[in-house]
């Protein structure tokens, strides 16, 4: 059996690069994401449901514009420049959230950002597939996702220390944010070799009955599943205002997502190689056992050792289940559909964000933040009966 530096020396260096570009715009985007929440309800006077829907909004238009680039790249046979055109966005997003005097402007940058990540998703992820042996796919996912999460604590870390710095100056902290994100577009186009593709290759629809055939049952299994999985598991920015109701500091805030992300940089990448030795279903039930323990916590309090330790178990789940679920997805489905297998299951996902999101922000307000995770745990459980339910999936 091989090491854990011997899997790491075989992973392509294509997936350490595409890891890294992700650091960079993570970076980016939660220093600016770990602070919005805030800035928003406190800076600008936007009520909690309010900022739930422009989070689901957000999220599922990301989610939903990646089953056209992920078709687009399959058809095209090209998947770099679409992550380009992505990154790209993204990036030019940035500068919006520092200008921005009201909500209209930072949904606008909000929405420009994510169909950027929109864009960007199915196509990176179908060349990660494309670039890395299946024997090392789960690790390959797990590493790329540890780099990304990197990124997801680094970002909060920065806006913590500059928010202390510059006495809780949020637009300050936005204009730093936009270094990164540029920089990350810069190594994509530098440092990303794409595989060529077979010359005298046949095009053909990717979304043709023909080939929507071609994705079978244990595809789908794998997108009903991610969906209702979604559901459970809404926008991050409800732990942000969970512990800000518990009496945090606004400059503290970031912490919530520095310690959610540093167990999920820590535990993506072991998640990953052990999703390439163990049976999937078995893995993603654990991941929702997690999810289930983290959401009864929050639930019961927003201070001191209970809601950091709901915060704990939900940076474990993600760190499980996101690159398990990706991995899931590669293996079921046809090389050549690589691209379109990622964006319907990103578009089931992106509805159920919208909801999800929308539901949290709503319950929120009429009955109490408790009701929100609890309303986590209510669909964890459908999702864990979906899986016992269904066949489980060979790797």
């Amino acid at each position: 059996m091989a090491t854990p530096d011997q899997n790491l020396r075989h992973i392509p260096a294509g997936v350490w690069a595409l890891g890294f570009v992700s650091l960079l715009m993570d970076v980016s985007s939660e220093m600016i994401h770990s602070l919005l929440p805030v800035f928003l309800v406190t800076t600008l006077g936007t009520s909690v449901f309010v900022v739930g829907l422009m989070e689901g909004a957000a999220e599922a238009t990301a989610l939903i514009v990646k089953v056209f680039s992920g078709v687009l790249s399959d058809y095209w046979g090209k998947r770099k420049p679409l992550a380009i055109l992505g990154y790209g966005m993204g990036a030019f997003s940035k500068p919006l959230f520092a200008l921005a005097s009201g909500a209209s402007l930072i949904l606008a940058a909000r929405l420009l950002d994510r169909v950027g990540k929109g864009i960007r998703g199915a196509p990176r992820d179908a060349l990660v597939a494309d670039i890395t042996p299946p024997e090392l796919r789960g690790a390959a996912f797990g590493l790329r996702q540890s780099l990304d999460t990197v990124g997801a604590f680094l970002g909060p870390l920065l806006a913590m220390g500059l928010m202390l710095l510059w006495a809780n100056d949020f637009r300050a902290v936005f204009w730093v944010a936009t270094v990164p994100a540029f920089l990350c577009v810069a190594l994509l186009i530098f440092g990303v070799r794409e595989p060529d593709r077979a010359a005298g290759a046949p095009r053909s629809n990717p979304i043709s009955r023909a080939n929507l055939a071609r994705l079978g049952a244990p595809y789908w299994w794998v997108v009903v599943i991610g969906a209702v999985f979604t559901l459970a598991r809404f926008s991050e920015a409800f732990l942000v205002l969970r512990v800000q109701q518990g009496g945090l500091g606004l400059a503290w805030t970031p912490l919530v997502l520095i310690a959610m992300n540093l167990i999920y940089a820590a535990c993506a990448y072991p998640f990953g190689k052990l999703a390439d030795r163990m049976q999937h279903g078995t893995l993603l039930t654990w991941g929702l056992l997690l999810l289930i323990g983290a959401d009864a916590l929050l639930a019961y309090s927003n201070a001191g050792v209970w809601v950091w330790a709901g915060i704990v178990l939900w940076g474990l789940h993600m760190a499980m289940t996101q690159g398990l679920l990706a991995t899931m997805v590669a293996d079921s489905a046809p090389a050549d559909l690589r691209g379109t297998a990622y964006g319907f299951f990103n578009l089931m996902s992106g509805l159920a964000m919208l909801l999800a999101s929308g539901l949290a922000g709503l319950l929120w307000e009429q009955l109490g933040a408790a009701f929100t995770f609890l309303a986590g745990i209510v669909f964890c459980l459908a999702a864990l009966g979906l899986i016992l339910l269904q066949p489980r999936p060979r790797n």
